[in-house]
Formats: structure tokens, C-alpha cells, sequence
């Protein structure tokens, strides 16, 4: 169900095609600790400070609560987030968006890269 916010927001930038190029995202999901049993999880953050909790990260032109509920609902869904995803981590996040596509897609990167320098458990798709 869309929100009487974002209906207002996809009429702008629908009106507008300057706005519509600033409607990308980035987010983060915070993971199940059961995720480090993935050997494929594990072996992609060696460096994974146990202390801190394992996130994935992602782009999206959605708002981030809308494709967190499409990970949970399997649609275009990483394994991770469908899997092991608890909830979106606004505070790592929400300060970066809204950005054009090409900003999203190299702050994806960046963001994970980051985050696993940090101690992280990172998966980024």
C-alpha cells in the first residue's frame, strides 16, 4: 500500500524531471547473526568484528522500507536480506538519500566498503 506521501512524491517527479533524477536510495538491513553460518558469508568478511552486527547493502528507487518489504516478500530479493534481514538500519543510512541513480550505485559500493573496514560483516550485491 503507497503512503499519501510517496503518491506525492512519484506525481512530482512524474511533473518534474529534474526531481525524479534525485529518487534513489541507498539502505542498509541488519542480518540475523545466524548469516555467519553461510560459509559464503563468513568467507566474504574475514575481518568481521563479532561485536558488531552483520548488515546487508543495497540501491534502490524505492523508499527503503518499500524494498526492505520486498526482500521479505521474496520479490527481487537478495538470499541474505530475505533470509536473515531484521530490519533497516536508518541511523547507517538516511543521511546520504535521496541521490541520482549513478550516486547510488558508487555509494553502494563505498558504503559496504566502509562498513567492512569498520568491523562489519558486510554482504553487498
Amino acid at each position: 500500500m503507497i503512503t499519501a506521501g510517496e503518491f506525492f512524491a512519484a506525481k512530482e517527479r512524474k511533473q518534474n524531471p529534474a526531481a525524479a533524477a534525485w529518487h534513489h536510495n541507498v539502505y542498509v538491513i541488519e542480518l540475523d547473526p545466524k548469516v555467519l553460518k553461510d560459509r559464503k558469508f563468513r568467507a566474504a568478511n574475514p575481518q568481521h568484528d563479532p561485536k558488531k552486527p552483520c548488515l546487508y547493502v543495497g540501491s534502490t528507487g524505492l523508499s527503503p522500507y518499500e524494498r526492505f518489504l520486498n526482500h521479505k516478500d521474496g520479490y527481487k530479493a537478495n538470499r541474505y536480506a530475505k533470509k536473515y534481514g531484521l530490519r533497516l538500519r536508518p541511523d547507517l543510512f538516511e543521511f546520504y538519500n535521496p541521490m541520482p541513480y549513478k550516486a547510488a550505485v558508487e555509494l553502494e559500493i563505498e558504503l559496504a566498503d566502509g562498513l567492512r573496514e569498520e568491523g562489519y560483516a558486510v554482504w553487498q550485491a
